[in-house]
Parts: structure tokens; C-alpha cells; sequence
């Protein structure tokens, strides 16, 4: 599995499982076994999934079975916003207990804001900076290897690039051909933060885009694994979602093929700031 290296000296796998809405015991086993089969190695849970401890149960189960051990695995997940400022020691450490981990290699701060606060509210910047603070501090105390944000802006990422000790290894955000985000990206690329992108696929949307068939069709792949391959080839890590094995499967074999400079501008060229997540944090103050 081709991997990136991350600011804090750890390395992330390129691909990942995401475990977004997989909430059975049944569901997780079956991907999960698909995917250590397939060769993943990084799997994106968080708080808000509400499936960190059948992850963690899986888990235990699984690496065994597959002839691995705990650290052959780079296990993500992230501070629900409703434990934003003063709750966010024990929202961290609940996510440990509930994985049944010693550390997890990946911590997130999963959104901006906090839960139940009007967009503007100033509280927003004064709680995610104390976040910020503990998941130093768990970082130096070895509870988390890398720590870093998702759903964060520009504007954010600035604020937060600006004020803190330990800087982001990781950026996670809606990424894909219609949604490229450049200038964060760039931003990212400057400040030493990889960005790692979720909903590669459009939440399906995008397997149909003709443009992405027809490339696919030519190269015989499938739409999937041309829009990850277009992620990865850039450097961006991806955790595309199934709770179909032969899916899981198939999202792995992006790594035996390249897209040419052409066909990663035709993808490219498809921009057009398309979002298929509903939650939009660019009015989080």
C-alpha cells in the first residue's frame, strides 16, 4: 500500500476504508474483511458514527485472522462538535476506550463549530482553539500520533495554522473532480499539512458523470477507480465507502495503473465547487 508522510514523523496509507452510516457489527465485519484482504490499512471512523466500539471489536477479531497486529493499522477518527472546548478531554479518550485502543494513530477535530451555536456565535473560535490544546496535549502524551481537522476552510485552517504549537498533519475534506479545492489545497501543500479527502465518489453521483465513464470505459476501470486514482495520483489520501466486498475490492486497485496528464485535465476540468455533503461549515465564524 503506497503511503504519504505525515509532519508528525508517522506515515498515512494513500487508502483507506471509510466507515461513514457501516453501524452493525455485520456490516463493519464484512467490509473490514474485504479490505484487509484487498491490502487497506487505514480505517476512518468518528465519534458522531456512533461505531467506534464495533470498530474496535472488529478489529480485534480481524487482524489476527489476517496475520496482523495492532500497529500494522493506521486507525482515524475525530472530537464530535458537541464536545468542542471543555468537553473535548473526555470526548477524546471516550473515542480510545470505545475503539479499546492505547492510541490511535490519526485524532481529528471533526468540525469548526459547536453543536447547537448559531454559525456567528464567537464561541466557535474561542472552543476549537481549547480542542486544539488538548489534542496537543494527548499528541505529546503518545495517546495520538498525528492530530488535525476536517471540514475546516481557508479561513479556519489560517486561524488555526496562526495560533497553534503543534501544527496539523492532516486536513480532511470533500474532494473530487467537481469539488478540487485548490486553494486549499495549496495552502495545505505550503504549510506541510497532507489533505485527505472524503466522498471521492460524489456519494455515488459521480459514477455516472459521462465524462468519468467514458475515461473509464476506455481504460477499462471502473468509474470508482478512476476518480480515486485521480485523488491519489495527486498525493491526496482517499476512504472511499462499501458495504459491498467486491467493491471494497475493486476501490483497492488504483495503484497498478496512471492516468495520463491528459485524462487527469479532463477530470480536473469538471470543477465546478460541487458539493454532494449537505453540512457546509463556511459560516462557522
Amino acid at each position: 500500500m503506497r503511503v504519504a508522510a505525515l509532519n508528525s514523523g508517522t506515515q498515512i496509507p494513500l487508502l483507506g476504508l471509510g466507515t461513514y452510516k457501516l453501524n452493525t457489527y455485520e456490516q463493519l465485519y464484512k467490509s473490514i474483511n474485504a479490505a484487509l484482504d484487498a491490502g487497506y490499512r487505514a480505517f476512518d471512523t468518528a465519534a458522531v458514527y456512533g461505531n467506534e466500539a464495533q470498530l474496535g471489536q472488529v478489529m480485534r477479531e480481524l487482524l489476527p485472522k489476517h496475520g496482523l497486529v495492532r500497529s500494522d493499522v493506521f486507525l482515524i477518527s475525530k472530537l464530535g462538535p458537541e464536545d468542542h472546548g471543555p468537553r473535548a478531554k473526555e470526548g477524546c479518550l471516550r473515542s480510545l476506550q470505545k475503539l479499546d485502543c492505547e492510541y490511535v494513530d490519526l485524532y481529528l477535530l471533526h468540525w469548526p463549530g459547536v453543536a447547537g451555536l448559531e454559525p456567528t456565535d464567537p464561541i466557535h473560535a474561542k472552543y476549537r482553539l481549547q480542542s486544539w490544546v488538548i489534542l496537543e496535549e494527548l499528541y505529546d502524551r503518545g495517546k495520538i500520533k498525528a492530530i488535525g481537522v476536517s471540514n475546516y476552510t481557508v479561513s479556519h485552517l489560517l486561524e488555526l495554522l496562526g495560533s497553534c504549537r503543534v501544527p496539523p498533519a492532516v486536513l480532511q475534506m470533500e474532494c473530487h473532480p467537481k469539488l478540487v479545492q485548490k486553494q486549499l489545497r495549496d495552502i495545505c501543500k505550503e504549510a506541510g499539512v497532507h489533505f485527505q479527502a472524503y466522498s471521492s465518489l460524489g456519494k455515488g453521483a459521480l459514477l455516472q458523470e459521462p465524462e468519468v465513464k467514458d475515461l473509464a470505459e476506455s481504460r477499462g476501470r471502473t468509474p470508482a477507480q478512476v476518480l480515486l486514482r485521480w485523488a491519489v495520483q495527486q498525493g491526496i489520501s482517499v476512504l472511499p465507502r462499501s458495504s459491498q466486498p467486491q467493491s471494497v475490492q475493486e476501490n483497492s486497485r488504483i495503484f497498478d495503473f496512471e492516468l495520463s496528464d491528459e485524462e487527469m485535465q479532463r477530470l480536473s476540468n469538471l470543477n465546478c465547487e460541487t458539493q454532494y455533503c449537505t453540512r457546509d461549515s463556511t459560516s462557522i465564524r
